[in-house]
């Protein structure tokens, strides 16, 4: 490997070693507790190395961001390959988007604007996962030739109510578990009866 290929090799594991810092920091401290001092405390850089690579919080905040709707995007991916019928589909896209919230909270919270800002506006990567949902409601309502804002509108109908109850439980206390299953299957069941009849 030649000193160029291996100087962007080092460049890009740091980038990614401030990112990991970054968010072990957010597990630990919450979204409050980031700064670029602890993160340069973390991988034992100064504070100006960090700097070179991430212009300010904001900027290793977009980068977490794009992390993780690609993340989120991979496992729709798996999902969808894996289901035939639009209507399971469709479903289980959804419980997989629960899922991630969950299992993700931290990455979610930036991608979503649970409790601190939002870095997704203008995001090509934050398209991906929301292209699957609409395609998939598109194949549920096939039979009904419908328009682009009308599944547009479906799609904004399950993420306001998913993610409104995956917000109430990242923000508050949370539910029980059974209400929250109860609550997420009757919600998604009943849109998905609504755009299929």
């Amino acid at each position: 490997m030649g000193s160029k290929e291996r100087i962007l090799r080092l460049k890009k594991e740091t980038k990614e070693k401030i990112l990991e810092a970054a968010y072990l920091i957010v597990k630990e401290e919450g979204w409050n507790g980031l700064s670029m001092r602890k993160i340069a405390d973390r991988i034992e850089y100064t504070a100006p190395i960090i700097y070179e690579y991430y212009s300010n919080k904001e900027a290793i905040l977009k980068a977490l961001t794009v992390k993780g709707f690609i993340c989120l995007d991979g496992q729709l991916a798996m999902v969808q390959e894996k289901i035939e019928d639009p209507t399971e589909q469709l479903e289980t896209l959804w419980m997989e988007f629960w899922r991630f919230a969950f299992e993700n909270k931290e990455l979610y919270q930036v991608m979503f604007g649970v409790e601190i800002s939002c870095c997704r506006h203008g995001l090509s990567e934050a398209e991906s996962p929301r292209n699957r949902f609409i395609n998939a409601i598109m194949k549920v309502m096939e039979d009904k030739n419908p328009s682009e804002d009308l599944v547009r509108e479906k799609y904004f109908t399950f993420f306001s109510v998913i993610h409104g109850l995956i917000s109430v439980n990242l923000v508050g206390a949370g539910l029980p578990s059974s209400l929250n299953d109860q609550i997420l299957k009757d919600a998604i069941n009943g849109i998905i009866k609504s755009i299929s009849d």
